[in-house]
């Protein structure tokens, strides 16, 4: 499997991830101090290349801006008559040698 990682300014970090599968992931790390409107703008990107996104968060606050942000990307593609569906599912991760759980938000299009 072949990662990039990249961090942009707006505290979102990303890791594209080239898979055997159909639709490769975009995976994007939200954190409290992410834009929603940021994040909203690399979910769409992602769907318009006809791609998934899956958005990782720990914790309310990063949940809760990356909630938003799927909301945001829904109104922008709805300009553009794309739907799309969120999926969330928890995930187990390692941090600093601890076991963490955190949240999976994966964005595709209908």
């Amino acid at each position: 499997m072949d990662e990039h990682t990249a961090t942009d300014v707006y505290g979102i970090t990303s890791q594209h991830t080239n898979t055997t599968m159909t639709h490769p992931t975009e995976i994007l790390k939200v954190s409290t101090k992410s834009r929603p409107s940021a994040v909203a703008g690399a979910i769409a990107g992602v769907i318009r290349e006809g791609r998934h996104a899956e958005i990782h968060t720990i914790g309310a606050g990063a949940t809760g801006q990356a909630v938003k942000a799927v909301a945001i990307a829904h109104a922008f593609l709805s300009d553009e008559a794309i739907e799309i569906v969120c999926v969330p599912a928890f995930m187990d991760i390692r941090i600093q040698n601890e076991e963490r759980t955190a949240l999976r938000l994966t964005v595709f299009r209908r």
